[in-house]
């Protein structure tokens, strides 16, 4: 029986074949920070920086609030273009200059979420 190709899958599959987002993996610093603070922390601190620098119409430095080291979940939106609104608008059709819903909230995270275990089942 063949899988059902999600949404996901897609998008995983164009990311892959993006040179920069493709560059981006964790680093044992950033892995051990993982098994440190285990998984609930972890997606905590993403439901977080999401409500934080990404939900608002306007974030505060959009395209610059994400920084590209630091933590697990920084690489993660980098990796999967969650970083600012505008790789969001181009790479997951959300658009610009409102509010971010909570279901678009929740499929960020669950984009992000996804990344983090493969690469910390990798």
């Amino acid at each position: 029986m063949k899988k059902k190709e999600t949404d996901t899958d897609l998008l995983f599959t164009r990311l892959a074949k993006s040179r920069f987002r493709s560059r981006f993996c964790l680093g044992q610093k950033e892995r051990q920070y993982c098994i440190d603070k285990g998984p609930e922390v972890i997606s905590q601190h993403a439901i977080d920086f999401i409500a934080r620098r990404l939900a608002p119409a306007l974030p505060a430095n959009d395209g610059k609030q994400t920084p590209m080291r630091g933590h697990p979940v920084f690489i993660a939106q980098h990796a999967t273009a969650t970083c600012c609104r505008g790789c969001l608008a181009k790479w997951h059709g959300i658009e610009q200059a409102r509010a971010l819903t909570p279901n678009e909230q929740e499929y960020i995270h669950a984009v992000i979420w996804r990344w983090l275990l493969m690469q910390m089942n990798d």
